[in-house]
């Protein structure tokens, strides 16, 4: 906003910063691109290509404790999402979405509506409750 009262209205930039509460050092940054972020990257990418089930953290330890690099974690990471290098989703957290409920109504109006409340008493005195559907004769496992 200081920017735009600075260009469309003429105004100082010492005004502009003072009406708006910013500092001039804010209004004068310039962010910079490290070189080293490129070297980041040119490890990552092979990195997560050749190691498809790795996530950031294991890419993240090789480089620290076999590379050796000091680089900051957050630093690696924002060179790690600005490259894409996603791990492949496994197969089983792609079924986890579909998995099909067991429960199901009993087949007519006649049929048993109950449910159990379960309690018991592990040996080293934590207690478990659960709770037992009377037609399937099964606890929920949710």
């Amino acid at each position: 906003m200081a920017q735009k009262a600075v260009e469309q209205r003429g105004v100082s930039v010492r005004l502009a910063c003072r009406m708006f509460n910013v500092s001039e050092s804010c209004y004068r940054y310039q962010a910079k691109l490290r070189a080293e972020d490129d070297v980041i990257a040119d490890w990552l990418v092979p990195l997560t290509t050749a190691h498809r089930n790795w996530g950031f953290d294991l890419c993240f330890l090789y480089l620290r404790n076999v590379k050796g690099f000091k680089w900051n974690h957050k630093r690696v990471y924002r060179v790690y999402r600005q490259a894409g290098a996603e791990p492949a989703s496994s197969h089983a957290n792609a079924l986890l979405g579909r998995r099909q409920s067991r429960w199901r109504s009993p087949p007519g109006p006649t049929s048993v509506w109950s449910m159990d409340f379960m309690h018991d008493q592990l040996a080293d005195g934590r207690s478990i409750r659960a709770i037992t559907d009377g037609w399937l004769h099964d606890s929920s496992d949710n």
